[in-house]
């Protein structure tokens, strides 16, 4: 059974920083592309930021370019969002993502999909 399990979101001050975690398993994951959304409160799912395998490729929203960075340990099936500089707007349900397909990793049709977790950036 393939699992996306997401850690590392709370309650941080707006400026702070955290880190997310996304592990991945039941499956090979070799060639995929790794993305993180998130969903704030009435607003619409948006693609935050991807990554292909190699990391030769790398998509970042407007609004996080510069204060984000995605990075991937591919041994370990595991992606990570490093997020500086947070602000209030950034509060959200963060979810990982993962498909073999790049256009369809950022297009919000991933294969694979995890629970989330909940960021919250206090003002």
């Amino acid at each position: 059974q393939v699992q996306l399990v997401e850690s590392g979101g709370g309650l941080v001050q707006a400026g702070g920083s955290l880190r997310l975690s996304c592990a991945a398993s039941g499956r090979t994951f070799t060639g995929y592309t790794m993305g993180w959304f998130r969903q704030a409160p009435g607003k619409e799912r948006e693609l935050v930021a991807a990554t292909t395998w190699s990391g030769g490729r790398t998509y970042y929203a407007d609004s996080v370019k510069g204060r984000f960075t995605i990075s991937r340990d591919n041994p370990k099936n595991t992606v990570y969002l490093q997020m500086n500089s947070l602000k209030p707007d950034d509060t959200a349900v963060y979810y990982c993502a993962a498909g073999p397909i790049w256009s369809t990793v950022v297009s919000g049709r991933a294969n694979y999909w995890g629970q989330g977790t909940q960021v919250t950036v206090s003002s």
